[in-house]
């Protein structure tokens, strides 16, 4: 199936394809549709967090999470765990027993840092983390949620930062990082809800100029912080999923 495809080279003359990272759909007693809909075949996933209970794996292994996530591993769909770092505030040892625990109860792909730090002095403290993921399992895919341009130094260590994250009112004003045009566009990843049925051309057009390959675009927002705008798909998920799918956006 053809991918909308972005304006940046990806690493060693690669096409780098636009897809879409999940940040974290309701659990799936409460969202099955949503759930569902991610193994239909030919939708352009990069990766799908799960998130099981308040940022981690829970205390047992849950069983219609195991259900879910065994649907997108068998679909050959990339599962994060979803892990809180609470800018920095978590402890390294609290981290890694959740890693241990979403790598034994759901086989996970790697992990979503969210609510990561950006700023320089944190940057040894995370890297202590990401090694320590790593070390569990040597291939896990680690992305660091920031929500804003890190330092540029975080991008050494992760495979994917996520340099933004809010409403479609301040994205369609942002302004790209110099420094992220030194690396390719499937190293970056934007979240953006409030966005309009009639601006999708538009957030499509600010992500591929702004070099972020992996997105979720939401017309569900956020209820002046009353409300998750990423546990429910958009109303225009399959215009989103087409849009991508046959590059009508280029």
């Amino acid at each position: 199936m053809p991918h909308l495809t972005s304006t940046k080279p990806g690493t060693a003359g690669t096409v780098v394809r636009t897809g879409f990272g999940i940040p974290g759909f309701a659990h799936p007693l409460v969202a099955p549709m949503e759930w569902g809909e991610l193994t239909r075949p030919g939708t352009p996933l990069h990766w799908v967090v799960l998130n099981v209970s308040c940022g981690g794996p829970g205390t047992r292994p849950d069983p219609h999470c195991l259900e879910a996530a065994g649907r997108l591993r068998n679909a050959g769909v990339r599962v994060l765990g979803h892990l809180d770092t609470i800018y920095g505030a978590r402890a390294y040892a609290d981290l890694l027993s959740d890693a241990h625990r979403y790598l034994d109860w759901y086989r996970v792909d790697g992990f979503l840092l969210d609510r990561c730090p950006g700023e320089r002095a944190a940057l040894p403290e995370v890297r202590r983390t990401i090694n320590g993921l790593r070390a569990i399992r040597a291939d896990t895919h680690v992305v660091l949620g920031h929500g804003t341009h890190p330092h540029p130094g975080y991008a050494e260590n992760a495979d994917q930062l996520v340099t933004f994250s809010g409403s479609w009112a301040d994205y369609r004003w942002s302004q790209v990082a110099e420094w992220t045009g030194d690396h390719p566009p499937d190293r970056f990843c934007h979240f953006v809800h409030g966005v309009p049925r009639g601006h999708l051309d538009e957030a499509l057009r600010i992500a591929r100029w702004q070099g972020a390959a992996t997105i979720y675009f939401t017309d569900r927002t956020d209820r002046g912080g009353r409300a998750d705008p990423w546990e429910t798909m958009p109303g225009y998920w399959d215009e989103i999923v087409s849009r991508i799918g046959t590059g009508v956006s280029e």
